[in-house]
This record gives C-alpha cells, structure tokens and sequence, in this order.
C-alpha cells in the first residue's frame, strides 16, 4: 500500500504540474480567446462582455484555480470552434482513436517482438541484418511522411486499400452500425454487422501500419538486446552445461527474464502514440482526437488544448501505473526499489 500510494501521490503531482502549465500557456498566447469565440466581426463591447463572462478578466491564479474546481465537476470548458463542450467533443471523438492505437499496438507488440526474438535468435546472420534494417527504419521515419508513402502505393498505385477515412461514405446508408459502447469496429462485431467490421477493418490497415512503425522498430530493437544480454548470462550456460534443449533454454529461461524491459517499453510506447496519432489522423482523415487536436491548435482553441492536453497527461500515468503493475507481477524484486 506505501509503493501504491507513493505511485499515485507523484501521478497526482505530475498531472497537476502539467495542467498548470498549459493553463499558464495557454493564457500567455498573444491572442483574444473572446474574439475568437464571437468571430472577427465583434465589436469591442461585446468582445469585453464575453471576457467577463468567460472569467478572462480575473487573475491567472484565480482562473487556473476555478478552472480546476470545474475540470474536476465534469466542465471542461467550451471549444472556441466548435462552441460545444470540450469533454463532449473528446468523449465522441475517443473510440476512433483508442481503437487506431489498439490495432496499432497489437501490430506492434505481436510483430515487433517476434522479430525480435528471431533476429537474436539468429544474430549476426542475414536475417538479422534484415530485421535491424526494418526496425531503424520504423524508428526513423516521420510519421506523416511514411503515411504519405503508404498511400502512394497501397491506394494510389495497387489501389488495395482506401486512402482516407474510417469507413466508406455509402456505409452509413447500405449497413448502418448501431451504436452500443461508441467504439465503431467492436459495436459492428457485437451487432453482428461484419460488413461494417471488414470495411472498418480495410480501412484500419493503413494508419495502423504506420502509427505502429515507431513501436515496431522500438519493440523489435529491445526485444533483441534484452535477449542478447540474458543469453550471456551464467545460468543459461549452466542450463545448457546441464544438457537442457536449446527450445527450453531460449524460451522458457531467456525469453522470460528478458520480458519486464520489453513490457515497460510497450507501455511508454502506447502512452507515446496518444499524442503520435496527431499526424497519422491527419494524413488519413480520421476522426479522432489527433484530428481534434491539430484543428484546436491552428485556430488557438485553448479550452480545447488543455483539454486534450490533460486527457494525455491521464492517459500517459494511467498506462505507467500499468506497465508498473505488469512489471512486478513479471519481478517481484520491483516493489523492494
């Protein structure tokens, strides 16, 4: 109970260090959030009275601190564009994203950490040098310009999967999905609509891939080290002095031990892709948070911003508190640090 309180103790500072200083931020922007929320051909007096309504005219200390009491009773404030609640415009748009990082993660890990495991299987030969070749790539390439890379030849030249989009315009109309929990893929399984799942699927592929790349590559290279290390250790020569087989010595011995790193970079991984999904929603038209975000950003929507901004800030210390429970399941020697 003393780890678990100083765990969620330091998350709670850290969540408050960064609301503060976005809000800080977000309040020092050369630019008139009331007349952004009127629009341009305001008059001044009704810029002012929109001021005072919206609290602008009181002390940072004192709007930062009311904004807290309302984020913490559910009022998240109003968009700026949108004039709808923010907490509503980020509960509509969440399902499109959580299943983007889903799919892309479960790509990663699956794949990432079997190649992994193959390349130090194998080390120093041909399909090693592969394997590394693909994992420095992923890491390597911009997110928005391996997307771009991806439609350029998977849509437009093979023409074997759509370009943008979450589903096809038509679907609403020939199979609509019925909404159940708000997460569009899993309600078409549940509902038995599987034309709505293959389509949704189809059109997964691409920002799948290439919001994976970076996990991929991550995944892979780490896999691939952790084992390298633990199969120079004493006890896997003294398993193999004992006659014990090579398939036994490598999984069950090697591969365990070499998890509790891996596990800690799937979590950090996924935590990275809450805010990776930016570009990738962008190039593909996907209507997520990322998308919600870039548009949030380029009009100075900082009701907005804060909000997306603590929903990652959540989202990173929630999957961090996971990864730490996973770990010491994986060691127990984790919770004597």
């Amino acid at each position: 109970m003393r780890i678990l309180w100083n765990r969620l103790s330091s998350a709670l500072l850290v969540l408050c260090a960064a609301s503060f200083i976005t809000f800080t931020l977000a309040r020092v922007i050369p630019s008139d959030p009331a007349l952004a929320y009127i629009g341009p051909k305001a008059t001044a007096a009704d810029s002012a009275k929109l001021r005072i309504t919206l609290g602008l005219d009181q002390p940072i200390p004192i709007q930062y601190f009311k904004y807290v009491w309302q984020t913490l009773h559910g009022n998240w404030g109003y968009s700026l564009s949108t004039k709808q609640p923010v907490l509503q415009e980020i509960i509509d748009r969440l399902p499109a994203t959580l299943e983007l990082i889903f799919f892309a993660m479960s790509f990663a890990v699956i794949f990432g950490v079997a190649m992994g495991v193959y390349a130090a299987k194998y080390r120093g030969r041909l399909q090693d040098s592969v394997i590394r070749i693909l994992a420095i790539a992923g890491v390597s390439m911009p997110a928005f310009w391996l997307g771009l890379l991806l439609q350029m030849l998977f849509a437009g030249r093979l023409a074997w999967f759509p370009a943008t989009g979450q589903f096809d315009i038509d679907l609403k109309y020939d199979n609509p999905i019925t909404k159940v929990t708000g997460f569009p893929i899993f309600d078409s399984i549940i509902t038995g609509n599987f034309a709505a799942t293959l389509n949704g699927l189809h059109h997964m592929v691409l920002p799948a891939l290439t919001l994976s790349a970076y996990s991929f590559g991550l995944l892979s290279r780490m896999a691939r080290a952790n084992l390298l290390e633990v199969m120079s250790q004493d006890y896997i020569k003294v398993a193999r002095a004992y006659g014990l087989s090579e398939r036994l010595v490598f999984f069950k011995l090697a591969l365990r031990n070499a998890l509790p790193p891996i596990v800690t970079v799937t979590g950090l991984s996924t935590a990275y892709l809450i805010t990776g999904t930016f570009f990738v929603e962008q190039v593909y038209n996907w209507p997520g948070i990322g998308s919600f975000a870039v548009n949030s950003l380029l009009s100075i929507d900082y009701p907005a911003i804060m909000g997306i901004t603590l929903l990652a800030a959540v989202g990173y210390l929630v999957i961090n508190f996971i990864v730490d429970l996973i770990h010491a399941k994986l060691d127990p020697r984790v919770w004597m640090r």
